[in-house]
């Protein structure tokens, strides 16, 4: 019998806590009882990953992007997370998000952080206030972000759905945005974060059938919706990748949302898959 991939959480916000607005630290906050773990996971790697051994991951993408205005986050975000991750990249893979509202040198930036490590670029289009498809539009320079990404095998993540943040604006999040990068770059590996949620998810699944290298990241979903939202999983089950989102709010540990996933009605080869296997395929170790 071959062994399970280990498990991978493809979608967790580790990022740089003094850089929080504080109406965003607010909304963090309300109802969490796990602010200490979180701060301290914040400040030190050695931190989080022994809480991910504790909630059995073993590999996490710690997704970070600029969005000055809206969460605090300035362009040092991206060599933020870049330091974090370093002598750690064997378990903790570093995300990055260019802002072309604020970066007069997209190209260059993105070729610079790919040199020093990226793994993912993400797009959160209700923060970062871009649509995925304003390269045809107000924002051109998001082209060459999405040339640099498919040249180096870099997949992009985008935000899909809504945000309860202040100043986030949800009209960006919609999955459909995504059809013209999927016709306009063929060859870029594409992650449908949150797959929609919530009243997006059929644009979400028809994206994942029409475009073979989209992929469904299942974070700020809760398990118990899952196959509600998505009830033909199993038609698009090799690029469904387990996510949690963890800490943002409302969101439960990531073992809670681990064992509420293996709770599933679904074949427990598809669900290994799920929360390993297919994200070790995306992002191969090095």
């Amino acid at each position: 019998m071959t062994a399970a991939a280990p498990v991978t959480d493809v979608h967790v916000h580790v990022q740089p806590w003094e850089m929080i607005r504080p109406a965003v630290l607010e909304a963090m906050r309300r109802g969490r009882d796990d602010l200490d773990t979180i701060r301290r996971c914040f400040d030190d790697p050695g931190a989080l990953l022994a809480h991910l051994d504790r909630e059995g991951v073993e590999r996490a993408v710690l997704i970070n992007y600029e969005s000055p205005d809206v969460m605090g986050f300035s362009t040092a975000t991206n060599e933020w997370v870049l330091r974090y991750t370093q002598g750690h990249r064997e378990r903790l893979l570093p995300c990055v998000g260019v802002n072309p509202r604020f970066e007069p040198d997209v190209r260059g930036r993105a070729e610079r952080l790919a040199d020093g490590g990226a793994r993912l670029f993400k797009v959160h289009g209700p923060h970062m206030l871009v649509s995925p498809n304003d390269y045809l539009g107000a924002f051109p320079a998001l082209r060459d972000l999405y040339e640099v990404a498919q040249a180096r095998g870099i997949p992009v993540m985008f935000h899909t759905g809504t945000s309860i943040f202040r100043g986030a604006r949800s009209k960006h999040g919609d999955p459909l945005q995504l059809e013209d990068v999927g016709v306009d770059f063929p060859d870029l590996d594409v992650v449908i974060a949150h797959g929609g949620r919530p009243f997006w998810t059929e644009e979400a699944f028809f994206l994942l059938r029409r475009f073979p290298r989209f992929h469904l990241d299942l974070s700020g979903i809760p398990p118990a919706r899952v196959l509600e939202w998505f009830p033909r999983l199993e038609e698009i089950g090799d690029r469904v990748m387990f996510g949690t989102d963890w800490p943002s709010p409302g969101v439960p540990s990531v073992a809670k949302n681990l064992a509420g996933l293996r709770a599933l009605p679904l074949a427990r080869d598809l669900v290994e898959r799920i929360v390993g296997g297919n994200a070790l395929r995306l992002f191969p170790r090095r």
